[in-house]
């Protein structure tokens, strides 16, 4: 069966999570300022053009009031009204930097004494003017700034008691509310009847329309949640910028030719450390070894493409293009290698870091099959980049860079030690190799 339209849509459901009910709690509350801020707005102008008017011409004012009303009484009203919206206003933004709602007596509360005051109003009038001439005014007419405000409420039910108080209030003002001495004919019970239950429809109608306010905010919160649930999952498994990449393209995107500087990581004798050691103490040493480095890339504009046992792959400039790639992955490794070393004099297990940077194109792209894809680059710069990081062991080094990066560092780097030609393992010719740090 279907669910009536006049639901609320923020009621409890089973799926709906602790965050999806907070975020949604906040906006809630959002909106509610934005009503109140509307309503002191609407009752500061009317305040300055009762004034105005009055300085401008007396007359008209004791004309229209019959001389039994000055703007004095009505700011009686309109000022403590515009005081108790202010407190509300302060109550609801410190509910918003405590990360609380407000009971539900309260919001309850707060609507019958708004809605209440166009009834003083009225009264005011009625003396004044006399019933006829009050109820035919403009002060019946406020009562619909509450109601249509009552909309960013969003709930049907507090819209719909808005309605009702306006309502039930001007109803018992136009057939109960006779000041002594007045010669107004008795009120028309069907006639009074009939505008109060307009109001009430009125004041149903702007719920129906909050409840579907509140129904898109609950989708766009419910999207923005599911992102960030997915977003923080796949984060773990790889780069927030490759899960950027992949949330905005879907797994249509293709791939594509890119300049990136490509360094591979590797702990060196890692393996032989581990086989002394329980798989806690391995798991917990390279976690937190790990933890150091990637944060340092991330610093530095890099991404850990895929971790590969105890190194990993990471790349600058893929899947987002970034100036000065080379530049930026040599700096890493420089910051890497000097916090590995202050991490080696705060454990009894160091560990030594190899590091192989190579600088040109790749094929950058989701490469897989149908069912199953991974953001990867593949290509010879990544081929050799892992061979110069192997080539650490052979000259006992940290940090080796091919010509392209050592080309384009240019004059500013005045430590690179040229290895000269040297045989790589896969290539045909030797590769001139540079020493850095």
């Amino acid at each position: 069966m279907p669910k009536p339209w006049w639901k609320s849509a923020g009621e409890k459901r089973p799926a709906v999570s602790a965050d999806f009910s907070h975020a949604l709690m906040r906006q809630v509350l959002r909106t509610e300022l934005i009503r109140i801020k509307a309503l002191v707005a609407t009752a500061a102008i009317i305040a300055v053009m009762v004034l105005s008017l009055y300085a401008l011409d007396p007359y008209a004012i004791s004309h229209l009031w019959h001389g039994r009303l000055t703007p004095a009484y009505l700011y009686a009203v309109l000022i403590p009204f515009i005081l108790f919206e202010l407190w509300v206003h302060r109550t609801i933004s410190r509910a918003l930097r405590l990360d609380r709602d407000l009971p539900v007596f309260r919001r309850y509360l707060g609507a019958l004494i708004e809605t209440s005051m166009p009834t003083i109003v009225l009264a005011l009038h009625i003396d004044s003017m006399g019933r006829v001439e009050a109820l035919g005014f403009v002060v019946p007419f406020t009562y619909f700034i509450f109601i249509i405000l009552s909309t960013l409420r969003l709930d049907f039910w507090l819209s719909t008691f808005t309605g009702f108080v306006a309502a039930a209030e001007l109803f018992c003002m136009a057939m109960f509310f006779n000041p002594a001495g007045s010669t107004d004919p008795p009120p028309d019970l069907y006639y009074h009847s009939v505008r109060s239950v307009v109001v009430l429809i009125c004041g149903m109608l702007a719920g129906a329309v909050g409840v579907q306010l509140r129904r898109q905010f609950e989708a766009s919160i419910l999207a923005a949640t599911a992102r960030d649930r997915v977003t923080n999952l796949f984060g773990q498994h790889v780069s927030p910028q490759v899960v950027e990449r992949l949330m905005a393209e879907g797994s249509t995107g293709g791939s594509e030719i890119r300049r990136v500087a490509v360094m591979f990581v590797d702990f060196r004798s890692f393996t032989a450390g581990a086989s002394t050691r329980s798989p806690r103490e391995v798991v917990d040493r390279l976690d937190g070894a790990f933890a150091v480095l990637v944060d340092i890339l991330d610093r530095h504009g890099g991404i850990v493409n895929k971790f590969l046992g105890d190194g990993f792959l990471a790349l600058f400039g893929a899947p987002l293009a970034a100036p000065d790639a080379a530049q930026h992955a040599v700096a890493a490794a420089r910051e890497m290698l000097a916090a590995n070393e202050r991490a080696n004099r705060q454990t009894s297990w160091p560990l030594r870091i190899g590091i192989g940077i190579h600088f040109g194109e790749v094929v950058a792209g989701n490469i897989g099959s149908p069912r199953r894809k991974e953001y990867t680059v593949i290509g010879d710069t990544v081929n050799f980049a892992s061979r110069l990081e192997a080539l650490n062991k052979e000259f006992d080094s940290q940090l080796l860079v091919s010509a392209a990066v050592r080309d384009a560092l240019g004059e500013a780097c005045d430590d690179a030690k040229p290895l000269g030609e040297v045989a790589v393992r896969g290539y045909d010719r030797p590769m001139t190799v540079w020493q850095l740090g």
